[in-house]
């Protein structure tokens, strides 16, 4: 872990967020600057600065968990298409230096983004983490 990674102080109750998933080895909440409302984050719960640190199997649990939040997350907010995004240093547009990846909701016509700077209104986010939260766990696979 950490100690200045929000990531890191969000795992260890630090830091709240919006709850919508969690395996061993991830943990999936809103994000609350959001490109999109139900703009998800996986996250590895071992601390990795980016893709080029993090082991193969946390790789491939963060993967394994995307395809769950993307079906729940087209599901819950009948959108036309789900972006996932996974950014790798600061040139690459990453903005916090651990490993994580977007989930971020589509539709025709919306001008692509992966990060905002217009925070997320609380309960608008607490009532799409519930959303969320219970329609992926509706779906839940084996972590």
């Amino acid at each position: 872990m950490s100690d200045d990674c929000i990531f890191c102080q969000i795992l260890q109750g630090e830091a709240p967020c919006y709850h919508v998933h969690e395996t061993r080895y991830t943990r999936t909440f809103l994000d609350i600057f959001p490109a999109a409302p139900g703009h998800c984050l996986i996250v590895t719960k071992d601390h990795y600065q980016d893709i080029f640190a993090a082991t193969p199997e946390s790789i491939a649990m963060v993967g394994h968990v995307s395809t769950l939040i993307a079906h729940a997350v087209k599901q819950e907010l009948q959108c036309e298409g789900v972006g996932i995004f996974q950014l790798n240093g600061a040139a690459a547009g990453q903005t916090v230096f651990h490993y994580h990846m977007h989930v971020i909701p589509r539709n025709s016509g919306e001008d692509l983004a992966i990060h905002s700077r217009v925070p997320g209104d609380t309960g608008e986010l607490e009532a799409m983490a519930a959303r969320l939260h219970a329609r992926a766990m509706s779906m839940r696979t084996e972590d």
